[in-house]
């Protein structure tokens, strides 16, 4: 008997797992540091034995079981990913270039949905399981998961965006929760509450002009004009993974549907190549990593800023390891090694780097804080700003201007961070708090994503406040409720309060007048 139950009991549980699901991964945006949080994750979906389908610019080079690509290679015209030049990024250039690059993002949406590999796609019979799609600049292929009828899983290769919020009927108080490309902590003055106001709506109403105008056309062009309205399929969304932890991007309230899974590109670090690993083990002085990303070429540095950071770099008794994408650089000190390219989280995991001078990424940032190496940030665009705010916040880096960087300014920040023994100790301590899980970023993502799966979307997740509609979510029937019983309550107290004060001022003069 005890046999038979042990038996019932393997098959009940075996059958409550997850097992060789079919999940479709739309990955459609062409920046590298975005499908380097993902392509972790959908490789251990297949690792896993789950069948993975994953449509990207970035096929795998090698064939992984499990793993099949949809290649986007060849749908967006080169010049389409150029990288930032840092010629341009300041005042009224950087606002020419955002709205060129949101223009490019929907222009590459009716590219990309045109594209033959994408339309075998949208033609096709398949049935999957669940979709994962990106939360970015647009949604414009969100109505695949209309199309097959699966659970949508978002992921979110940064902080949340304003708008992700109101998809999922998650709380989003701006009088504490700073918004994307804006200079703040979660802790504002009365007029960065009012910017941060006035930036949150902005942003949540371009977005759904431009979703509700551009994009929705695009998807009635290759989609049909029956398919659903934009809003009303990401407002299905069952689970929305986002790249954050509270400790560095400060706490805020999530509903069970919204997963933090911070750090999910981490992985053990390697070990370095010959050269560069000498080179690191004879600084005397220790080792400052200076790397911009991927995204932004280091190389178009104007003359005077890149002779400020040299400048700068050849009073210092440490070596410098500088991403650098040209052959070399004018005037180059001994003490400064350029690489096109570097194993930056293999290299901040060395012992003799002592700190990171970088543009304030989130994947860097994220690398920065899982090594304990304080940061100089020197934010650009996007989320950048906010990054490096949290990590001044937190103890553990301090701010560099672009438009500030002279060689004063270079050296002050730099001897700020090496000097002060607080900002090494601060990133320690991050550390730490960073690492201190119930389970790893990639075991928490494949967990809910399962969750999911095993219960047919999890509609149990979805918050009903995305069935309400906007007055009674803001409760303003309610407010108009109390307002007018207030109003006719005091109107109330006043007609009888005056009534009362007539009556005694009359029986006062009814008294006089007989008493004359």
């Amino acid at each position: 008997m005890k046999s038979i139950a042990l038996l019932i009991t393997i098959i009940t549980l075996s059958t409550s797992l997850v097992t060789g699901a079919r999940i479709l991964a739309l990955l459609p945006y062409i920046g590298k540091s975005h499908f380097d949080v993902f392509e972790p994750y959908v490789k251990e979906l297949a690792a896993r034995g789950h069948q993975v389908t994953v449509l990207s610019h970035f096929p795998q080079k090698q064939p992984i079981a499990n793993y099949t690509d949809i290649s986007l290679v060849g749908s967006i015209p080169i010049d389409a990913t150029d990288r930032l030049d840092m010629n341009k990024a300041s005042g009224i250039t950087m606002i020419q270039t955002a709205v060129k690059e949101i223009s490019e993002f929907y222009k590459s949406c009716d590219r990309m949905l045109s594209f033959q590999s994408v339309q075998e796609l949208l033609e096709s019979k398949e049935v999957f399981d669940a979709i994962i799609t990106e939360t970015f600049a647009t949604d414009c292929f969100l109505p695949f998961v209309h199309k097959f009828n699966a659970p949508n899983i978002a992921i979110s290769s940064c902080v949340m965006f304003p708008w992700s919020n109101d998809r999922m009927g998650n709380p989003d108080n701006p009088s504490y929760i700073p918004t994307h490309g804006l200079w703040f902590s979660d802790r504002m003055n009365f007029g960065e509450r009012v910017l941060n106001v006035i930036m949150n709506q902005f942003l949540k109403t371009l977005h759904c002009v431009l979703e509700g105008i551009v994009g929705q056309g695009y998807a009635s062009k290759h989609f049909g004009d029956d398919i659903p309205w934009l809003s009303d399929i990401a407002r299905n969304t069952r689970l929305l993974l986002v790249n954050s932890h509270f400790s560095l991007n400060r706490p805020r309230p999530l509903i069970p549907g919204i997963v933090e899974i911070g750090g999910i590109h981490i992985k053990s670090p390697k070990k370095l190549p010959k050269d560069l690993e000498d080179y690191l083990n004879g600084a005397e002085h220790g080792v400052i990593l200076f790397s911009m990303g991927s995204m932004i070429r280091a190389d178009t540095l104007p003359v005077e800023k890149r002779n400020a950071f040299l400048q700068a770099f050849s009073e210092l008794p440490q070596r410098i390891v500088w991403k650098w994408e040209s052959e070399n650089v004018p005037g180059q000190p001994k003490n400064v090694k350029t690489l096109k390219w570097i194993p930056q989280f293999d290299v901040l995991n060395h012992p003799k780097v002592r700190l990171f001078m970088g543009h304030g990424g989130l994947l860097g940032t994220i690398e920065a804080v899982y090594a304990g190496v304080p940061m100089v940030g020197i934010p650009m665009v996007g989320d950048q700003p906010m990054n490096i705010k949290a990590v001044v916040t937190s103890g553990m880096g301090v701010y560099l201007g672009y438009s500030n960087i002279t060689k004063e300014s270079v050296l002050y920040a730099l001897h700020t961070v090496l000097d002060q023994p607080s900002y090494r100790e601060n990133a320690k301590r991050m550390s730490q708090i960073y690492q201190d899980r119930p389970m790893s970023a990639m075991d928490t993502a494949i967990y809910w994503t399962e969750y999911v799966i095993r219960h047919k979307g999890a509609p149990h997740l979805r918050t009903a406040a995305l069935d309400l509609p906007w007055y009674q979510y803001l409760l303003l029937d309610v407010l108009a409720v109390i307002t007018i019983m207030v109003i006719a309550l005091l109107y109330i107290t006043y007609i009888i309060t005056r009534t009362l004060l007539r009556r005694i001022i009359s029986g006062k003069s009814k008294k006089k007048s007989k008493q004359s």
